[in-house]
């Protein structure tokens, strides 16, 4: 199994619109960065775990964890002229991008902040904390995995 951490802007997709999805789930779809859409499409499988991060928010931080319930497929929003990710590089024949289905497993009691991250010397090899990282998905470590939620279940 793997782990990964995945960014979403809370005001344009949440935990709570997932947690109101059929299912509580969801095609993690948008991404429009090579090196996350690669992730997606050759990496994650099934069952993998993986961190939902609020970001570009005050403050930012890890809400909860996911799984992944459909592996890579493609993202048909690039093809949607209407739609704000449409690439018109992308086709149905040669698709630019991927996106996976995620499903709900649980939220955390609370945020785990991403100062809080920081202050923790066991994760500073963790790449959402590397200097220019902005990547939207970041492979985690088994032992970060555990380490947060340790962390997310001490109350604050």
């Amino acid at each position: 199994m793997n782990y990964w951490l995945m960014k979403s802007e809370p005001d344009t997709f949440g935990i709570d619109d997932l947690a109101a999805r059929p299912e509580q789930t969801e095609p993690w779809d948008g991404v429009r960065n090579y090196q996350a859409r690669n992730m997606m499409r050759d990496a994650m499988r099934l069952g993998d775990r993986v961190l939902f991060y609020h970001s570009n928010c005050k403050p930012p931080g890890i809400v909860g964890t996911m799984e992944v319930v459909r592996e890579g497929y493609p993202d048909d929003t690039a093809w949607d002229p209407q739609h704000k990710y449409f690439d018109p590089k992308s086709s149905p024949d040669k698709p630019r991008w991927y996106r996976v289905d995620v499903r709900l497993l649980e939220r955390f009691p609370r945020l785990v902040s991403l100062d809080e991250l920081r202050s923790r010397p066991e994760l500073a090899e963790m790449r959402i904390l590397q200097r220019g990282n902005r990547l939207s998905i970041t492979p985690v470590s088994a032992e970060e995995w555990q380490i947060i939620h340790e962390i997310a279940a001490i109350a604050s």
